[in-house]
């Protein structure tokens, strides 16, 4: 078994750190490349204890995103159960799904249950 020096250590972390960070930006542009592709990507904002817009029409298989500016934690709840709640969305996380059938979704906030919005897909 060989021994490392610690100037071959700092080789071989400084080389895996290297990896590391380039496959990140791999990781990253793989990501990006696949949403500049996909369909449209529709974002619903939360801010000062409201979605908005608060209904918004999509196509079917388009994703949805929700994006938390308050302060406060917010969560997306469908009413129906049409589509998988978030977890409490801390300032400036994301929820995103991809819409299903055609319908109309309602949900809320269940922090918060004034809070609601809607959602139309169509074909």
């Amino acid at each position: 078994m060989t021994t490392l020096t610690p100037r071959n250590k700092r080789i071989a972390l400084l080389c895996a750190i290297s990896f590391l960070n380039l496959s990140s930006v791999a990781l990253a542009g793989e990501m990006k490349n696949a949403d500049s592709t996909s369909t449209t990507q529709n974002k619903i904002e939360i801010k000062d204890f409201a979605f908005n817009p608060q209904t918004l029409k999509v196509k079917s298989g388009e994703k949805i995103t929700w994006i938390n500016r308050d302060e406060e934690p917010h969560t997306v709840v469908s009413v129906e159960k049409q589509f998988k709640k978030s977890t409490a969305l801390d300032t400036d996380q994301e929820f995103t799904i991809t819409a299903g059938v055609p319908g109309t979704y309602t949900y809320f906030c269940s922090v918060h249950p004034k809070m609601t919005g809607t959602i139309v897909v169509e074909k």
